[in-house]
Order: C-alpha cells, then structure tokens, then sequence
C-alpha cells in the first residue's frame, strides 16, 4: 500500500510542477509592460517544474521502489516461514524440510553435499 503512495507522488509531482510552471507564464505573459515582473514570474515557472521533476525523482520513486523491495522480502520470508511449518506439521523429515528450505537461499549461501 505505501509502495502505491510514493508511487503516485511520483507520478503526479512532475504533472504539479508543470501546473506551477503554466502558472508562473500566466503572471510572467500578465505583467509584460512591466519588464521587472517578468524575471520572478519566470523563476516561479523554472523552480515549480525542477521542483515536481526533483520530488518525484529523488524522493518519492526511490522510497517506492525501496518499499516494494521490502515487500517481496517480507513476501519470501512468510513463504518460507509457511513451507517449514508446514513440513514439520505434515511430519516430514527434517532432513528434507532442511532441502526444501535451502532453495530459499542464493546458491552461493547453500551447503555442498561435500560440507553436508
């Protein structure tokens, strides 16, 4: 659920700062017999649309994608936590229980059948 929040932060932020941007050439194109107007109307219409681009870049897709790989870490590690008691109720082995629950790890992290 809160991967789906930053990701619509991260998807609407650039979309607001253009909205800000609109707004700044409104007031800049509003004020153009004043020539001193002009230069903070635009920098609200620059700053508004680096803003959005920021937020959405360096704050809220790197929170979603860090929240989604949390997610499929819980999501594993219920898995694997489901597969062993499972075994265990079933009365399996605990031999085999220990292979099942070995495919959870890297294969660089797995016993050898030499170290076994």
């Amino acid at each position: 659920m809160g991967k789906k929040i930053f990701k619509g932060f991260g998807d609407y932020a650039p979309a607001m700062g253009m909205i800000g941007t609109l707004i700044g050439l409104v007031q800049m194109l509003a004020n153009m017999s004043d020539p001193k107007s002009i230069g903070p109307a635009m920098a609200v219409a620059l700053l508004t649309t680096l803003y959005g681009a920021m937020i959405a870049n360096l704050v809220a897709l790197p929170i979603a994608d860090k929240l989604a790989l949390r997610s499929e870490e819980e999501r594993r590690m219920k898995s694997m936590i489901l597969d062993g008691i499972s075994g265990i109720q079933a009365g399996h082995n605990p031999r085999m229980i220990q292979e099942v629950l070995s495919t959870y790890l890297p294969q660089s992290k797995r016993k050898s059948d030499d170290e076994a």
